[in-house]
């Protein structure tokens, strides 16, 4: 389906729902309230009145930093909808990091809960391009706007700028693991491209569906699950503001019924091993789970098919793809492996020179397809070092198989190499994990007395204590699993793993200084 040229994405996503018919149907819910698609309409018509009144031009930005409530959506369309480019933040950030987002977009106003204010008063005063700061939720007295009062005093009744198809929507900052974010534009069009992709010929989104995320809004995946592939088919999105505990997911299940959870591998396990869940057997009204943000280990995967009776489709996506583009699929499920690629999408596999690899050999992951970003803001090289042409260097590691199934080998910075024999950290930590006692697993490579390139376990176990030889015990498992070269030569148990806010393992933090190990 091709998209004109002249284009908002408001227009498809939000009006589009109220020529069908379902002003009156609930678009958002929160523990706190609901919003329908027609009040959404409104509130998103003020929303970009009150940033005209602010003086906030086309093109320019406006920062979020929010939690998962209804209000998100109002501001993200509303600013859509004014030409203005909504900027959601990591709600986890340091203060550090988020005087240097904000510099770094230019932000001229600043969308932020009560809750979070405190993280950003100190370094507000250090920022001159920023000149309105609007508290949502603010509930008592603030030197700052008031999100519920401004919104009320700007009138429903605004033109929908006319924007490009190919014009920066909106911004999304990468994690950051290594680095501070890096800006990350998308344009008006790749909203709808996943949602034509992924959600409608993959996850079979309907119009019945109830959606719940664990990722958050501000996430790129967040933001697809909850946002943009529910308002495509005229769904409604349960938002979560608080942390997506085992136990919180659980009981907005039992509260709101959806029918898709869309999680991520660290949750899977958590809701499996939690005491607090072990009598439960049954997903309340869920059909069907996806997983993303880091690749899904085969244990989890078979563990929760086995007991919930759900499957969980498995998918590989990134910030600069915006949404998955390598996935399992309904009647096409194989627990370990990414999948094949999303329709409309296109893969390969290049090795060290740019060559195509063959089956059964690692390469990294390059991808084509429609939701590719436009770019990195004031990142030129590393612009250039990620999108080639048509085509975006993930900076992942896979396999493909004979069947065209590519499997997950970890990071191209994470993968080491093991008496002259490629070692996939993930493949190991899959291993681990199949160990009933193991909960997570990160493996990195260490050096032995005689300077060679092992692997170093760090495990996080299930419950205490354990098996008097654990170690032992898990040498040999990981040995009988995948091969005596790949097992752990030490294995240092760990209360929890260093991670992004999306649940990815930061396996450089676990690296010894020096490469050795003690």
């Amino acid at each position: 389906m091709s998209t004109p040229a002249r284009y908002n994405a408001v227009t498809e996503l939000l009006d589009r729902n109220i020529t069908l018919g379902r002003a009156g149907k609930i678009a958002f819910t929160d523990p706190a309230r609901q919003l329908s698609y027609g009040a959404l309409q409104g509130d998103s018509r003020r929303l970009a009145n009150l940033l005209a009144q602010l003086g906030v031009r086309r093109e320019e930005r406006a920062a979020l930093v929010m939690l998962d409530t209804v209000e998100f959506p109002i501001v993200f369309l509303g600013a859509l909808r004014a030409g203005v480019v909504p900027v959601p933040l990591n709600t986890l950030l340091t203060p550090e990091q988020y005087a240097y987002v904000l510099a770094d977009s230019r932000a001229k106003v600043l969308f932020v809960s009560a809750a979070l204010l405190p993280a950003l008063e100190a370094v507000l005063p250090s920022l001159p391009e920023l000149r309105d700061v609007i508290v949502v939720g603010a509930g008592g007295a603030t030197h700052h706007h008031d999100f519920a009062a401004a919104l009320a005093g700007a009138p429903d009744a605004c033109a929908t700028a006319d924007t490009h198809a190919d014009e920066p929507a909106f911004w999304l900052y990468s994690s950051g693991s290594t680095g501070m974010p890096k800006g990350t534009r998308h344009v008006h069009a790749s909203l709808m491209a996943t949602a034509d992709t992924y959600a409608r010929q993959v996850l079979g989104i309907r119009e019945d569906d109830v959606c719940l995320s664990a990722a958050k809004l501000f996430f790129a995946y967040g933001l697809g699950n909850s946002l943009t592939f529910p308002m495509a088919v005229g769904a409604t999105t349960i938002l979560n503001p608080e942390r997506p505990t085992p136990a919180a997911i659980f009981a907005l299940m039992q509260r709101f019924e959806p029918s898709i959870f869309y999680g991520v591998p660290t949750l899977f396990a958590a809701m499996l091993a939690d005491p607090g869940l072990k009598a439960e057997r049954r997903l309340p009204s869920v059909r069907i789970c996806t997983s993303a943000g880091e690749a899904l280990p085969e244990p989890v995967g078979l563990a929760w098919r086995e007991r919930f009776g759900v499957d969980i489709l498995d998918g590989v996506g990134s910030t600069e793809m915006l949404h998955i583009f390598l996935s399992n699929a309904p009647g096409d499920i194989k627990y370990g492996a990414a999948g094949r690629p999303v329709p409309g999408y296109e893969v390969r596999l290049v090795g060290e020179g740019g060559a195509p690899v063959a089956d059964g050999e690692v390469g990294e992951l390059l991808v084509h397809g429609p939701s590719a970003a436009e770019g990195y803001w004031n990142q030129r090289e590393k612009s250039r070092d990620t999108f080639e042409g048509c085509w975006t260097r993930t900076g992942d590691k896979y396999i493909r198989d004979a069947e065209g199934r590519f499997t997950y080998c970890g990071r191209a910075d994470d993968m080491f190499k093991v008496s002259g024999i490629w070692v996939s950290p993930f493949e190991v930590e899959s291993a681990l994990i199949s160990h009933p006692e193991i909960l997570e697993a990160a493996v990195v490579p260490a050096l032995d007395a005689d300077g060679l390139t092992k692997p170093k376990a760090y495990i996080v176990l299930k419950d205490q204590p354990h098996c008097a030889d654990l170690n032992g015990a898990l040498k040999e498992h990981v040995k009988q699993a995948i091969g005596p070269w790949k097992y752990p030569r030490w294995i240092e148990v760990v209360d929890s793993l260093p991670k992004t806010a999306t649940g990815k393992i930061q396996r450089f933090k676990l690296r010894e200084p020096d490469g050795k190990s003690n």
